[in-house]
């Protein structure tokens, strides 16, 4: 999902439903309730968050620093009006991009895909196991060597797994990552489909299943179980 805070409602409404439009989900807030919710937030929620967009709003210069220090999740300042200083204090607050007004949701999300394209080539592989390698950021998938493309759902899935790889993970936390914590237009139980194509796939790829499943606890990322001799 993509954080936008801004001062003004009816333009986190326009955003929001631009962003929508081109498959991505959104939570807006005005910026002294995103610092709120930042204080707040849990490890699993935050690891949700694709991008965050800073509009016209007092302490986004705060919001930044607070975002930066939780992770590196790419942020990029929305300007309205030209000003040397004001750019350098939100590059200083920890934003990887300013850009001026009016921008098209596609080239917000064509520079967050940049900031997350440089971001992983800094990183190692989130997971790589058994001839599966998942990068992360929105990068393709590796699969015995090969670049191959999947649907953005199914990857961000794979993705917040491979983040999570050390735990299970509930549908709802895999739905909040996937779909944003505040959406209530989509039902929580499409998490499963998603699962279920994904694995198959997987399983078409690799040979075998790398997601377990267990009832009640959740999704884990597992390694290939060695057959008895």
């Amino acid at each position: 999902m993509i954080l936008v805070a801004d001062h003004r409602p009816e333009v986190c409404e326009a955003f929001a439903a631009a962003m929508t439009r081109e498959g991505y989900s959104t939570v807006t807030f005005p910026a002294h309730d995103m610092l709120k919710w930042l204080q707040s937030v849990s490890e699993s929620d935050f690891l949700a968050v694709e991008g965050v967009l800073l509009g016209d709003c007092e302490g986004r210069e705060l919001v930044a620093q607070k975002l930066r220090r939780l992770g590196k999740v790419p942020i990029i300042a929305l300007s309205e009006a030209s000003g040397l200083d004001a750019t350098l204090r939100l590059f200083a607050a920890g934003v990887d991009d300013v850009v001026r007004k009016p921008v098209h949701a596609r080239e917000i999300i064509a520079r967050l895909s940049a900031i997350w394209r440089r971001e992983s080539t800094s990183k190692e592989a989130l997971w790589s196991e058994d001839g599966l390698v998942v990068y992360g950021y929105g990068r393709d998938l590796e699969i015995a060597g090969q670049t191959v493309k999947f649907p953005r759902r199914e990857l961000r899935i794979l993705e917040y797994l491979a983040v999570c790889r050390n735990r299970r993970v509930t549908r709802e936390q895999i739905f909040n990552a996937v779909y944003g914590i505040l959406d209530e237009e989509v039902e929580e139980s499409v998490v499963e489909s998603h699962i279920s194509k994904l694995r198959k796939k997987l399983r078409l790829y690799l040979g075998y299943d790398p997601i377990n499943t267990q009832r009640f606890l959740g999704y884990q990322l597992t390694r290939r179980v060695a057959m008895a001799a």
